[in-house]
């Protein structure tokens, strides 16, 4: 909710949507546990209200120190695995992210570090990280500098431990340049164009509307139509 460049941004709605709530919606997806890492800052209430109304666990901790606060996520809830994914990304891929858990699963390491950020060429805005409890409770407990508390994963993807195995995750084409991600009015933008004027919304046989367009068929929309591009080309990533 204190984002600095589009405060409260994951409630900004489209179609009387908060983009927490399509965000949820693809990763529910998954058929994957989900969980709420949010802050104790009282500003953080109203995602701990959303959470509960919609049944999905929630753990409060540090606002700067997220790396305990996604340690304390994951020794609460018992998980063995996680697959990181921030809440500005509202058209995440639930299959590119089901079909990395099972190879992950597959190669049975728990040392491994997978994700689409080692090597980008996806759209920013599908981006996930996959590691294990043990590499997460490492970085934890060993951890010394700031920057790898705040965001959780470099002292990891750093290799600090100097015992982490990599896999990349990438498409054979590249469109790191196209952004999907929410951080400033221009993104809400465009993601508002993209459901609104571009049909990728659709109605499941319930009679919900949900999103299941795939990263590529947005991707191609993206290529198509350069004026969308255009909209938050400009935006740069803050660095970690």
């Amino acid at each position: 909710m204190t984002s600095t460049r589009l405060p409260g941004k994951v409630f900004k709605e489209i179609n009387h949507i908060p983009l927490l709530q399509y965000h949820l919606d693809r990763l529910l997806q998954t058929d994957l546990e989900i969980i709420i890492a949010t802050t104790t800052n009282p500003t953080d209430d109203p995602i701990v209200e959303f959470a509960l109304k919609n049944n999905i666990p929630c753990h409060r901790g540090s606002e700067n120190n997220v790396l305990s606060r996604y340690y304390e996520a994951a020794e609460k809830n018992k998980l063995d695995v996680i697959i990181r994914v921030t809440s500005d990304c509202p058209l995440i891929d639930p299959h590119l992210i089901r079909s990395s858990i099972e190879d992950y699963d597959r190669i049975d390491n728990p040392d491994l570090y997978m994700s689409n950020t080692i090597e980008r060429t996806y759209a920013r805005g599908f981006d996930f990280e996959i590691f294990s409890f043990s590499s997460l409770k490492d970085a934890f407990l060993h951890a010394k500098d700031e920057s790898d508390k705040e965001h959780v994963t470099p002292y990891i993807w750093k290799n600090k431990s100097g015992k982490i195995d990599f896999k990349s995750i990438y498409q054979n084409v590249d469109h790191s340049n196209l952004r999907l991600t929410v951080d400033t009015f221009e993104d809400y933008e465009l993601i508002k164009i993209l459901i609104e004027e571009y049909g990728i919304y659709e109605l499941s046989y319930y009679g919900k509307q949900i999103f299941d367009i795939p990263y590529f068929e947005i991707e191609s929309l993206l290529l198509d139509h350069p004026e969308l591009v255009k909209i938050n080309a400009h935006i740069g990533q803050k660095e970690v």
